[in-house]
């Protein structure tokens, strides 16, 4: 069982920058960022390999994001800039324990899912 751990997060202003990190308990292959906002399907945001050499964004972040990870501490990292006014929305880390299964950006692909964090940002 791998237990992931997420901080970060918060509010801020339109424009602005915010960090995710997500720590892992144990051994993950691939990881992924996701968010949920009220009433509204699970959307994929950004995946990253285990390498780091593979690493995929959704295509209307337009380069906002970057996401990143350091296996010698067992985390991701969500780099979030020029944030946009829109509604609140949790934003959730995803760990897959296999190199195999769905595609990166379908929610099955991940075997464990941190706690979620709020994300606010206000115009």
């Amino acid at each position: 069982q791998v237990q992931l751990v997420q901080s970060g997060g918060g509010s801020v202003q339109a424009g602005g920058s915010l960090r995710l990190s997500c720590a892992a308990s144990g051994h993950t292959e691939g990881m992924a960022w996701l968010r949920q906002a009220p009433g509204k399907q699970r959307q994929f945001l950004a995946f990253v390999s285990r390498s780091g050499g593979n690493v995929y964004y959704a295509d209307f972040l337009k380069g906002r994001f970057t996401i990143s990870r350091d296996n010698a501490k067992n985390t991701v990292y969500l780099q979030m800039s020029s944030l946009e006014p829109e509604a609140p929305a949790d934003y959730c880390c995803a760990a897959a324990v296999h190199t195999h299964g769905a595609a990166y950006y379908n929610a099955l692909r991940y075997h464990y899912w941190g706690q979620g964090t709020p994300v606010t940002v206000s115009s």
